[in-house]
């Protein structure tokens, strides 16, 4: 039996898809894992992702003209592309920082909720009937990634919960692709949804960018300036051809970057000495305690005693006084320190 050209061309497709699909999975956890790359930045990842998209999409339809773009109005754009988009990056940000915390293959075992999720959000917004035999189907989903989850050995509580928020919020995304988009009779191909998806959520995502990953990426920014000053370099000597370097150009370049990068590395490390830690105010407190109360300090009698009979090998028996503030162990660990002084006198 023949097997069709198209049928050929559909599985072709169902591969490069599966691989590109899991390579990018894999790629992620890998750039992401304090494990292996070390970048954890999900925000700062899924933002490049969306601007490399975008780039693409505009690339093939404006430039290269595969496909030709669908006819967007505003009205449109504001009611449906923006709403769609926001969901997007979101489940796209959520996705990508529960790598931070759990496996690839848990990761996997709770997308087995994605039906769920469809099902659950189709019926609030409508598309939907909520029916028996597919409710039951659905809680035996749900068992199944319950089970799977307590089975878990490295389970961790906010990587499920950023893995299952996501999930949702693509679900969300899909029911919301399906009544905005279809009601105003507006089809979108893989293509053109990233020429209008891709640079919204871009901006969608700046925001949380901004205020959770933007402070601790100085390191990072400085790197992308040296890197952009070589990228300017080479472009600069193949547009240019009177722009001619030397080998002696090069090497003294690169001893002056390496003195740059040193110097950035110091700066930030100066700045980050400079910031005063949270475990730091606690004991700075103390030590205040400590240097104003301790002409004040009273010692009981039953502890000095208590004190030299513990030379003798004897422990006393002290009364706590219930009511007393607790003190911390560190407050209580100076306490004894300071009257460890008088006891050794008494001696």
């Amino acid at each position: 039996m023949m097997i069709s050209r198209q049928l050929l061309l559909t599985y072709l497709y169902l591969l490069v898809y599966i691989l590109l699909s899991s390579g990018v999975i894999l790629y992620n956890k890998w750039v992401l894992s304090p494990k292996y790359f070390n970048f954890p930045f999900p925000i700062t990842l899924t933002m490049i992702h969306m601007g490399f998209s975008g780039m693409v999409a505009f690339f093939l339809i404006r430039v290269l003209k595969v496909v030709s773009p669908v006819k967007m109005t505003f009205e449109i754009y504001a009611t449906c592309v923006i709403p769609i988009s926001a969901f997007f990056a979101s489940s796209l940000w959520f996705g990508n920082t529960a790598y931070l915390f759990i496996s690839v293959a848990f990761i996997q075992m709770l997308k087995a909720l994605m039906p769920v999720a469809t099902f659950l959000m189709a019926v609030i917004c409508g598309t939907d009937k909520l029916r028996c035999d597919v409710f039951l189907n659905m809680v035996l989903v749900s068992v199944g990634v319950v089970v799977s989850s307590y089975g878990e050995i490295h389970f961790n509580v906010v990587g499920t919960v950023y893995q299952v928020t996501g999930i949702f919020a693509e679900a969300l995304r899909l029911v919301l692709t399906q009544v905005l988009l279809q009601k105003k009779g507006l089809t979108l191909n893989p293509i053109t949804s990233l020429y209008y998806i891709a640079p919204c959520s871009f901006m969608f995502l700046f925001v949380p960018w901004y205020l959770l990953e933007k402070p601790g990426m100085e390191v990072t920014f400085r790197v992308a300036g040296v890197l952009k000053d070589w990228i300017l370099i080479a472009l600069s000597t193949i547009l240019f051809p009177e722009s001619i370097i030397t080998g002696l150009n090069i090497i003294g370049y690169a001893i002056a970057l390496c003195g740059v990068v040193m110097y950035n590395y110091l700066k930030v490390k100066d700045v980050r000495a400079s910031q005063v830690p949270v475990e730091s105010i606690p004991e700075r407190t103390v030590k205040d305690l400590k240097m104003e109360k301790s002409s004040d300090l009273y010692v009981p009698k039953e502890v000095i005693d208590g004190g030299k009979n513990a030379w003798n090998g004897t422990t006393p028996d002290i009364a706590v006084d219930e009511e007393a503030p607790l003190i911390p162990l560190r407050v209580s660990h100076l306490g004894r320190s300071q009257l460890s002084s008088p006891l050794r006198m008494s001696n």
